[in-house]
């Protein structure tokens, strides 16, 4: 049966989390949301399209990053500063919208793209705090409009000249990383045969214990590169030591930060990190943040481009994209009732994942 209500979020009375949000204790937040880090790299992409001294400058930084944190952040990006702030406007007109008109886009029930409260979200053990809004933009043939709301106002329209802009960013910095591991610009994108483009709009609301739950639950994004834009609230965290120690990741206005997913990190044979991070959520105001995915076509091979010699291919065969996500999806959903520590989370293990028993991908998200 289709939800009828974005509960159990509380009321501006209510002061205590509805048991479903509650996480173990281990896997609470340590680090507040405004409690921000200058450690991820700031680079200017002014410049990047000249063959000089500056684009090298530029690629050098990026690649510095994508091996020493598979996270960094984007200015200067020419996606235009008025185009942002209505993504922002319009989404937020969106979220505040009466709960009857948000679920005529709701996406359970197997539905590609649409609205979604994550308590509505089957195969978690315990909930994210948050709303999300996705709809997928690329290939352009398998755009589904009616899934994409008409209201506010404007929105559809600046959601494809959005998609079409981060298209373009996201391209330049694959065309970066493929030219670090010595191949043609292109390799990244040809490798991903037709790049499929998602877009999730997240709004986080006010939590009344935010020290017991998580907006996002740590994880890695499994595609290439995923390009996010933040408002100035913060709640994004990063590690690099497989969570012992996390850092939030300073807003920056108009910033896009890029972090890269599995696929990419398989790409470059583990050369480039996959970056690891997850979302936190506060007791005083609202969240927005809008994730877009470039992710391969489900039939793309996945199997390192280059490997040095004396290296050792990290992945032990090539399988295909929607392969991997399955299997990671499967190991990502029956991960908590596994019950590890915390220590055995660091990644998920293909061969001990194919033990498990699999569900389909529709089983896995709606």
């Amino acid at each position: 049966m289709e939800p009828t209500t974005v509960e159990p979020f509380p009321s501006e009375t209510q002061t205590r989390l509805h048991p479903s949000f509650v996480l173990d204790e281990e896997e609470r937040p340590k680090v507040a949301y405004n409690h921000f880090s200058d450690a991820i790299p700031v680079i200017s992409l002014a410049g990047i399209d000249e063959a000089d001294g500056r684009r090298l400058d530029i690629c050098h930084k990026i690649v510095e990053a994508c091996e020493e944190w598979g996270i960094f952040q984007v200015v200067d990006h020419g996606v235009d500063s008025h185009l942002i702030s209505e993504m922002f406007r319009l989404s937020g007109e969106f979220f505040a919208l009466p709960p009857d008109e948000k679920l005529r886009f709701d996406m359970s029930g197997g539905k590609k793209g649409g609205f979604l409260v994550s308590s509505h979200l089957r195969g978690e053990a315990v909930h994210n705090w948050r709303e999300f809004l996705t709809y997928f933009s690329y290939p352009l043939r398998e755009r589904d409009y009616s899934m994409w709301p008409e209201k506010p106002e404007g929105l559809t329209a600046v959601m494809k000249e959005y998609s079409e802009k981060l298209m373009g960013l996201a391209c330049k910095l694959l065309e970066v990383m493929s030219e670090a591991m010595g191949l043609e610009k292109e390799a990244l994108f040809k490798a991903c045969v037709d790049i499929d483009q998602k877009v999730l709009v997240n709004f986080y609301p006010k939590c009344p214990q935010p020290d017991l739950t998580l907006g996002l639950r740590r994880h890695t994004d499994p595609g290439t590169i995923t390009l996010l834009l933040q408002d100035q609230v913060g709640g994004l965290q990063a590690t690099r030591d497989g969570g012992k120690t996390w850092i939030t990741v300073r807003p920056v206005e108009g910033a896009f930060v890029a972090n890269l997913g599995d696929h990419g990190h398989f790409m470059s044979n583990g050369r480039f990190k996959r970056a690891e991070h997850q979302v936190v959520v506060n007791s005083s105001c609202d969240r927005f943040s809008i994730a877009t995915f470039q992710n391969p076509a489900p039939e793309a091979i996945v199997y390192p481009l280059k490997i040095e010699e004396g290296e050792k291919a990290v992945l032990a065969e090539a399988i295909t994209f929607q392969e991997m996500y399955v299997r990671k999806m499967n190991w990502d959903v029956n991960r908590p009732w596994l019950k590890k520590p915390v220590k055995d989370h660091q990644s998920y293990d293909f061969d001990h994942q194919s033990k498990l028993a699999p569900k389909p991908a529709e089983n896995i998200f709606v």
